[in-house]
């Protein structure tokens, strides 16, 4: 492995390295645009520029391998002019309308200006005009004249998803990236063009002008679109959650993600959740906090025989959840409702699976481990013949992934009692008739967990923020339901979930600040 000096630090990289790499490996900053670490090296910017001991010339760094005992360094006074000038070409035709562009707050190109610019232009002819609002495809927009010809949008079609959208047309100043006659840019994965575009010429229909970077945090978590188990960031503020975007890793997706999961944050929004637990008796429903419908739905499970009691759990949850479950029901009545069950092995040959749940593997690893062992076409024998007079489900979080749904509500409504644990809310919970309680859940954003992907690999993840105040994680809900009062460990604030009805998440819509939030935006 050889040995580099990078600003006067030395450092050890990979046989066949470039000096480019030793800078990201090193943490040291250096110019670029056309650069990716995903992406083959194009070398057509020339911003990352550097002086290497002994030659003449400075060099690009992300096409240039790192040799024995080389020096580099970026620092030096004719480096700097360099890149300077460099950036004043690139921005030659690019318009000044940051104010009014999407990308305003996380541009490569404002961040790199301040970095390595500064300076006073001196470009005196008129910009080159080129076309705006560009509609590439299904999820989308071009916008020509803030594009800097970087070529990472047609390198990922070639390379990454390999359906070859796009390409550079024209010549000189007049060049544009767009997409060959006849074809759109619609793939799995074009939404990842817009990740990688330095600049704000690429930009996705979904979040394009609905909120203002600035005002989001963000946390990163783990998809929950299909059990691969994408590393991702989620970008959130009071309002609720706005889009979501990959994160780097090696032993997971790289640094992609499917345009599929990109919709996860909207199934946890406000407008989409059982903000409060239902109880229906003879036909007569009654809304309460979720704490206290399921410690009046303990009543129910504490008059069910072990034997006439049946827990159904979906793969959306996570292994502490299962654990407590499978620990706190006394029952061996437990099935796994899986959807889309002969599509759980495809795969498409990069992310996408066909299983979509981030956990099937932990709640199949946790029944193993519990001694469990049933077959769903035993559940619907029980339901039919009342051998099973009440069912606790753990329904899914994303309804749109389970075309059974409503199918799954009618059978477990053959059941004398039915306690629905869920985060989403659904007009089919109106096909409960008998005695049911509907108890809103914590969404993935809202706790803490591991879910195991397809491989076996466990990710833990982290609770990012609240969105429906009172709502129960499965593993508190299990505690209720069976008479116990919640551990410390698990809910710190447990008595808050019994003794307190907070409205709040029913007027959040009503309160958000009109100028953080866009609610209704021009069409294309």
């Amino acid at each position: 492995m050889p040995k580099c000096t990078i600003n006067g630090q030395e450092v050890e990289v990979k046989e066949g390295s470039t000096i480019m790499q030793a800078f990201y490996q090193l943490d040291q900053g250096i110019a670029h645009y056309c650069y990716h670490p995903g992406l083959s090296v194009a070398g057509v910017c020339r911003l990352c520029v550097v002086d290497i001991e002994g030659n003449p010339r400075p060099q690009i760094a992300c096409n240039t391998v790192v040799t024995e005992g080389m020096k580099v360094s970026n620092q030096s006074e004719k480096i700097k002019d360099g890149v300077k000038w460099i950036l004043d070409f690139h921005l030659i035709n690019h318009p000044l309308d940051c104010p009014i562009c999407d990308q305003a707050g996380e541009c490569g190109l404002q961040e790199q200006y301040m970095e390595y610019g500064k300076y006073n232009s001196e470009m005196a002819e008129p910009k080159v005009k080129k076309h705006k609002v560009v509609d590439l495809g299904p999820t989308v927009v071009l916008d020509s004249e803030r594009c800097i010809l970087c070529s990472r949008c047609v390198r990922f079609t070639d390379e990454v998803s390999k359906t070859n959208e796009l390409g550079l047309f024209n010549r000189g100043d007049k060049t544009e990236i767009g997409t060959f006659e006849g074809k759109e840019l619609n793939n799995k994965y074009s939404l990842n063009t817009v990740d990688i575009c330095p600049v704000g010429a690429l930009t996705s229909k979904d979040f394009r002008f609905r909120q203002r970077v600035w005002y989001l945090k963000n946390s990163e978590t783990v998809c929950t679109g299909c059990s691969t188990g994408c590393n991702v960031k989620v970008y959130y503020n009071k309002e609720g959650a706005f889009r979501v975007k990959p994160v780097f890793n090696e032993n997971v997706n790289g640094h992609w993600m499917c345009d599929e999961g990109r919709d996860i944050y909207k199934f946890v929004n406000i407008e989409h959740r059982q903000t409060l637990a239902h109880k229906m008796i003879g036909g007569q429903k009654s809304e309460m906090p979720a704490g206290q419908a399921a410690t009046e739905a303990f009543q129910v499970v504490k008059s069910t025989p072990s034997e006439k009691l049946a827990v159904v759990l979906t793969g959306q949850y996570t292994n502490e959840e299962y654990e407590a479950v499978l620990k706190n029901f006394k029952t061996k009545n437990v099935f796994h409702w899986k959807n889309l069950e002969n599509s759980m092995n495809d795969f498409d040959g990069l992310l996408i699976r066909g299983d979509k749940n981030p956990n099937t593997k932990g709640l199949e690893a946790a029944m193993k481990a519990a001694g469990i062992h049933t077959n769903w076409n035993d559940l619907e024998k029980s339901l039919s013949s009342g051998a099973i007079t009440t069912v606790v489900v753990a329904g899914p979080e994303n309804l749109a992934v389970y075309p059974d749904f409503a199918d799954k509500v009618k059978l477990m409504a053959q059941a004398e009692n039915v306690i629905w644990m869920t985060a989403c809310h659904s007009e089919q919970f109106k096909a409960f008739n008998q005695s049911a309680f509907v108890i809103p859940t914590k969404s993935y954003l809202e706790k803490a967990g591991t879910f195991t992907n397809h491989a076996g690999l466990n990710q833990s993840f982290k609770k990012a923020t609240t969105i429906v105040s009172h709502a129960l994680t499965l593993s508190e809900a299990s505690f209720l339901l069976t008479g116990q009062s919640i551990p410390i460990a698990v809910a710190p604030q447990a008595a808050a979930f019994v003794d307190v009805d907070r409205r709040a998440d029913q007027v959040m819509i009503e309160n958000r600040k009109k100028n953080e939030f866009v609610f209704k935006r021009g069409s294309l």
